[in-house]
């Protein structure tokens, strides 16, 4: 129940304690753009008008139900005033003391927190947190608001304050709905009773307000109006779609890509959207939470609508949905199966993958901007959205082995490989540098070949998801049944080593490690390496192993296969140290563990410290005797 008016203004009340902190810091800083109070008081105008229309689609029984959706601006200079009225959905006693007075629901504290930061510019985040009503004592000495409630039953208030400890509110004579906002502004704020310089205010900041507001006795508004996404795109230049993103976002990097749609059919709708330049939403945007700003008809429907994209993919886009199919009556409930919105899904879906496409194929430095910042999405909508891996597969890009420093797409790789190579070969790993040193690597080095480098942790989700593109195979490198032309002296000479000497040393080797390796073998390729492993066939694969750990999921790590390369300086002189000597055990126990390390897999790195340490010391040991 509403607390009487009587009670309420029976004597001043009391601001809390961080709207006291939050009026020092307005009206005794100084601020280069004080003009933001305007913005921030036309907005909440706009809301108001806003939520009175939504309750006129369901409630006729309102005060001045005939009464024009507007706000009107007043000056008085020689009085110093400035009058901010619009018919919008107005207040009672009771919520004038909770929304301009007590602000238990504001965002008084956070905007504080950011103030004291001094990470931007106030002017800038003041309309984030709920407190942008009070950015005008930053030009006033006292402001009244005097409201009445669209309720017929509610009377009219008035909400008095000078921005000191206190406010009143008091009984008023308001017979017309909305709300009054009668600034006293101080000496020094004297251009905001110019009327052209509110206009410029207007212009710069609230030029798309979908309300008409006018100025002193003009009949015509000092605002645009027409929504900037219903304007056709031929018509609108580029200041003024960076202008509406930087408005709409409070981001001032410019965004990667904008897509502005005008569709008549399978459905009417009107879209402007944008990818920004960072993944990452910052405390200081206006856009706090993923989802489109959807409207049906020019109404807002919903502020953050997350089912206009699909759920893994395309939840970094910001921008606005309009839609003459939707009915304005459509409840957040019936969103998701309402046809209209599935149609709406697929054209938008498809819509920012074509540009996509095409900015990668004109603008490849623009499109790899894009990738860093947002390739994780792609990656997450292959591995989540069935219906869509296919058409992102040109959007992958990644580092090589001939290609460091590059992205390159799927296609990229296959026009740069041999003729007679049927198969896209990858190798999974932690980054780029320590696959760089793999000794998989080393046959595809000689051969000029390259090798796709995935190293982020949703790769092997990719890879299980898109076994071919365009007809060619995509193979692990690793893998135990590579397969590879034969060519040169490198491999026949490794072959040819297969002596009395090598099965010397591949016994050593199954004898130190036993049953943590299911086979010790010389490598069927060339090595720089002591050895290295590959998984057997029909065990788990390492794309598998990394999901599965992804996914916290338990498994039995498959036994290796060991291949060595008996012509390395190490292989050559373990064989010089007698069977049973505990540094033969320790150093080959060294290298596996080094090898497991390589390949990702070992279970606990740091189990290695002592292994290298007990070597040491054997090493010095033995050095000390002979």
């Amino acid at each position: 129940m509403s607390q009487p008016v009587s009670e309420i203004h029976a004597q001043p009340l009391p601001f809390k304690a961080e709207t006291r902190q939050l009026l020092n810091i307005l009206i005794h800083s100084l601020y280069t753009e004080r003009e933001v109070f305007l913005r921030e008081l036309i907005s909440n105008a706009s809301d108001a008008l806003t939520r009175l229309h939504f309750e006129t689609l369901i409630n006729r029984d309102i005060v001045n139900p005939e009464a024009e959706l507007a706000i009107w601006i007043e000056i008085n200079p020689q009085q110093r005033i400035l009058i901010i009225r619009d018919s919008g959905i107005g207040m009672n006693a009771d919520e004038l003391a909770q929304n301009l007075g007590i602000i238990a629901h504001s965002g008084a504290k956070a905007f504080l927190e950011a103030a004291q930061k001094g990470d931007a510019k106030l002017n800038d985040i003041i309309g984030q947190f709920g407190v942008g009503f009070y950015s005008a004592f930053m030009v006033a000495e006292k402001i009244e608001v005097e409201s009445r409630s669209y309720r017929p039953n509610d009377t009219p208030a008035r909400w008095i304050s000078a921005g000191e400890d206190t406010f009143i509110i008091e009984p008023a004579d308001k017979s017309e709905r909305g709300t009054t906002i009668k600034i006293h502004l101080k000496e020094d704020a004297v251009e905001f009773c110019d009327e052209k310089r509110l206009r410029q205010i207007i212009k710069k900041h609230s030029d798309y307000i979908p309300y008409p507001i006018y100025i002193g006795s003009d009949k015509e508004p000092a605002n645009r109006r027409t929504s900037l996404w219903r304007q056709p795109p031929h018509q609108v230049g580029e200041e003024e779609y960076r202008d509406f993103y930087r408005q709409f976002t409070l981001d001032f990097q410019d965004p990667l890509l904008k897509l502005h749609l005008a569709i008549d059919a399978p459905v009417q709708l009107y879209a402007l959207l944008y990818i920004p330049a960072s993944p990452e939403r910052t405390p200081l945007g206006l856009r706090k939470e993923e989802g489109l700003k959807l409207y049906a008809r020019k109404v807002l429907i919903q502020e953050y609508c997350k089912d206009l994209l699909p759920a893994a993919f395309l939840h970094f886009v910001d921008g606005v949905v309009d839609s003459e199919d939707l009915p304005l009556n459509v409840s957040r409930e019936s969103i998701q199966s309402n046809r209209v919105m599935a149609q709406i899904k697929r054209i938008l879906t498809n819509k920012i993958i074509d540009s996509l496409k095409t900015l990668a194929k004109e603008k490849p430095e623009e499109y790899n901007r894009f990738w860093v910042a947002h390739g994780r999405s792609i990656r997450e909508a292959i591995a989540a959205e069935a219906d869509l891996d296919t058409s992102l597969q040109p959007l992958l890009r990644f580092h090589s082995l001939n290609h460091p420093q590059d992205w390159i797409s799927l296609e990229d790789y296959l026009m740069k490989s041999p003729a007679n190579q049927t198969c896209i070969y990858y190798l999974i790993g932690d980054s780029p540098k320590s696959l760089e040193n793999s000794p998989h690597l080393e046959i595809f080095r000689s051969r000029g070949m390259d090798v796709l480098f995935m190293t982020d942790p949703l790769d092997p989700f990719v890879v299980l998801r898109i076994p071919r593109y365009n007809g060619h195979d995509l193979v692990n490198a690793a893998g135990e049944d590579l397969k590879l032309p034969k060519e040169g002296s490198a491999e026949t000479s490794q072959a040819a080593s297969s002596n009395e000497q090598s099965n010397e040393l591949i016994q050593r080797f199954k004898q130190a490690l036993g049953e943590e390796v299911s086979d010790v073998r010389l490598s069927s390729h060339p090595l720089h390496a002591p050895l290295r492993l590959v998984m057997p066939q029909g065990a788990l694969q390492p794309e598998v192993q990394k999901v599965y750990r992804l996914l916290n999921q338990n498994f039995e790590l498959p036994k290796p296969i060991l291949e060595l390369n008996p012509q390395h300086p190490i292989c050559m002189s373990m064989l010089q140290i007698p069977p049973d000597s505990p540094i033969l055990q320790k150093t080959i126990d060294l290298l596996y563990q080094n090898a497991l390390l390589v390949e990702g897999l070992h279970p606990n790195p740091s189990e290695l410290a002592p292994h290298i340490q007990e070597l040491i010391q054997l090493a010095l040991e033995r050095t000390s005797y002979e």
